[in-house]
């Protein structure tokens, strides 16, 4: 697609509000394309929910989708999507207490129906996920639930033909304590480029001594937006070094370390784009396991990037349990400047 083309891609823009700012703006008749709160009332269907506790002081807060076209809302199987006939939202809520299903079968019937959805919607290239499981690190019956999930989730994208390996799109699996099984994506009709970190593994070669099916992602992803500009999606970003976690029990040196594997990542994008991003110009989500750790983590990121850098100041903490027991931290990112892919 040429850059002509892709200035007359209908745009997408993404903007982090509190709750306020956020429903205001859609009771003041401008609804927006979609979102995804942090913290949010469950009864927003534009609006979908994380369930996990803000630690932010500015409270709950909401990455809010605004799309120029006319938005149309629909259901496929178990996913409720919103589009404007170039780019998807779409929010999956499955209660394991009334599915009555493993986690695997679950996880592999939910991106099931997900990707009937792209068919459906005409936007078949997925650009981001967002992953949320209750008991992440629990025992599924002789397999932890991450990896059972990680095993049905890469069977359904074997069984849609998508990229379960190179090419997967940007994403993270964050634990919450209790509520339902959620799965929230963005998808559009230009294939976005995916973007790999030189200091690890790539997830989808990890050795199965992390399960039988490796974890579906890339590191982080590129895509065009419309309007000229291109996004940064991170996938969440933790202290690992090749395939291994480095600096257990040590919540400061693991933010560190995250911190450095998302420079590697920014550098990385940078080389495919000729938009620039930067470590202290992100939206980023940060999520802990401990309640307790926040501050350390807070101060971490105000000692690295500084305390009025961005990254630190729309950053939205949240109490979370990371996909691995011995991880205490994940940060997961976006950003959005001018430019045009390499």
């Amino acid at each position: 697609m040429s850059a002509r083309d892709l200035l007359k891609v209908p745009p997408l823009r993404i903007e982090r509000l509190s709750l306020s700012e956020g429903l205001a703006m859609a009771e003041g008749g401008s609804s927006p394309f979609g979102g995804l709160g942090y913290g949010t009332p469950d009864d927003l269907a534009w609006m979908p929910t994380v369930n996990a506790q803000v630690l932010s002081a500015r409270g709950p807060m909401a990455d809010v989708w605004h799309a120029s076209g006319q938005v149309q809302s629909g259901t496929t199987g178990l996913v409720r999507w919103r589009t404007d006939g170039h780019w998807v939202l779409g929010a999956i809520d499955l209660d394991e207490t009334v599915e009555r299903q493993g986690v695997a079968k679950l996880a592999q019937r939910a991106y099931h129906d997900l990707f009937k959805t792209l068919e459906e919607t005409g936007c078949a290239h997925l650009l981001r996920i967002w992953n949320y499981l209750p008991q992440i690190n629990g025992d599924g019956g002789g397999l932890e639930r991450y990896r059972q999930f990680n095993a049905g989730r890469q069977e359904a994208f074997l069984e849609a033909g998508q990229a379960a390996f190179e090419g997967a799109p940007a994403a993270c699996a964050l634990g919450i304590r209790q509520g339902a099984l959620c799965i929230r994506f963005l998808a559009g009709q230009i294939a976005p480029v995916p973007v790999e970190n030189p200091r690890q593994v790539s997830a989808y070669r990890y050795p199965d001594t992390y399960g039988p099916r490796s974890p579906t992602f890339s590191r982080a992803a590129l895509a065009e937006l419309g309007g000229g500009d291109v996004a940064l999606f991170i996938s969440g970003t933790a202290s690992i070094i090749g395939h291994e976690t480095v600096h257990l029990g040590d919540v400061v040196a693991q933010t560190h370390e995250t911190l450095r594997n998302l420079a590697a990542v920014i550098e990385a994008a940078n080389a495919r784009t000729t938009a620039e991003f930067a470590l202290p110009r992100l939206e980023a989500v940060v999520y802990v396991r401990n309640v307790a750790d926040a501050e350390a983590v807070r101060s971490v990121l105000a000692e690295v990037l500084g305390a009025e850098a961005p990254t630190l100041r729309h950053a939205v903490f949240l109490e979370a349990d990371i996909c691995r027991q011995d991880l205490l931290v994940e940060i997961e990112a976006h950003a959005v400047a001018p430019g045009t892919l390499n």
